[in-house]
């Protein structure tokens, strides 16, 4: 058994013994930065589950991206929105619907994937959806999944990165447009943190993922990427709050092994 798996077995039973307890399909939300690994991590999930006669399924934030036709649209409405990512470029009805249907256990369920390749590296949802049926825990992910909007006006230094007035606005805005997904994160079951040691690290991490799509970005644009996602929201000033508030934080290392985790109290 590899130390992954020896790592992440006992605590995924414990998320399985969540769904015994409440008789129904559980959604366990995981939060990570960037880069961290969520989308493999997820996947390993799904196989150690199996193993255990548990039908897992992965859904991301990313899976309820606008289209890309919708994201242009978007744009124009508001020109600040380049890159899919931060708050407003999703289809929060689109995951309501989805989760309800699962915390419903209705079977044949309908979730749409986001494609990142297609719209030369902008992304667009697939045209067709998978269908997928029993399920018994629904692992969604993001990086930002779970964050809710802070007072901008009780924070006494702002990190280095918002240079300008601009920048400043933006995060503002960002920020409020977290009321939107409250709902979402209210259909949570539980919340996994996915602590790195140094946020700086999902640069690297984004520039290795890029090099392995078929049709990526260029590594300035990578990085202007990764600059404007901490602009929009600033693990800084987010993390700390929501990792007091989770019910388990991992410590994931900058080779993508988890080092060690922390409890909370289980949400009520």
């Amino acid at each position: 058994m590899s130390k992954q798996v020896e790592f992440w077995q006992p605590l995924l039973l414990e998320t399985f013994q969540k769904k015994r307890e409440l008789q129904r399909p559980v959604i366990q939300g995981i939060v990570g930065p960037v880069g961290i690994g969520k989308t493999t991590l997820t996947g390993l999930f799904v196989d150690i589950l199996a193993d255990l006669g548990v039908k897992a399924v992965t859904f991301s934030l990313d899976d309820i991206y606008k289209t890309y036709q919708q994201r242009l649209l978007l744009q124009q409405q508001d020109p600040r929105l380049i890159w899919r990512g931060p708050p407003g470029t999703h289809d929060i009805f689109l995951a309501l619907d989805i989760f309800e249907q699962v915390l419903s256990g209705e079977s044949n369920i309908a979730i749409w994937r986001f494609d990142k390749s297609l719209q030369q590296g902008r992304g667009d949802r697939q045209s067709k959806p998978e269908i997928v049926s029993n399920i018994d825990i629904l692992l969604f992910e993001g990086w930002f999944v779970g964050y809710r909007p802070i007072d901008f006006s009780t924070i006494n230094n702002l990190p280095d990165i918002f240079s300008n007035e601009q920048d400043y606005k933006f995060a503002q805005d960002c920020n409020n447009r977290l009321q939107e997904y409250l709902p979402l994160w209210e259909k949570l079951d539980s919340l996994i943190v996915l602590n790195s040691e140094d946020y700086h690290y999902s640069l690297q991490w984004r520039q290795d993922a890029e090099k392995k799509q078929k049709v990526g970005m260029a590594p300035a644009e990578i990085e202007n990427m990764v600059r404007y996602f901490w602009k929009a929201l600033h693990p800084e000033l987010f993390l700390p709050q929501l990792i007091k508030d989770c019910n388990l934080v991992v410590d994931i290392d900058y080779e993508h092994q988890p080092s060690q985790f922390h409890r909370n109290a289980p949400k009520s």
